[in-house]
């Protein structure tokens, strides 16, 4: 069982990642005209990292509450 200190201290990170991950500097990488799968780099990345942290958050909150 987890206890919740360790849990909080999880989501914690998760938000300082996703500070770091949706900053001017590593959003300006991807930031170029190229297209995956027909949608504009930037866009792809924004939102594949939006759910990856979804996932990531929803992953923690059931350990925790186990």
């Amino acid at each position: 069982m987890m206890r919740k200190g360790l849990a909080g201290q999880r989501l914690v990170a998760v938000f300082f990642a996703g500070i770091l991950l949706f900053d001017f500097p590593l959003l300006s990488l991807f930031d170029r005209p190229l297209r995956v799968w027909g949608v504009p780099l930037l866009h792809f990345y924004v939102f594949v990292v939006w759910a990856a942290l979804i996932l990531v958050i929803a992953w923690i909150a059931e350990r925790g509450a186990r």
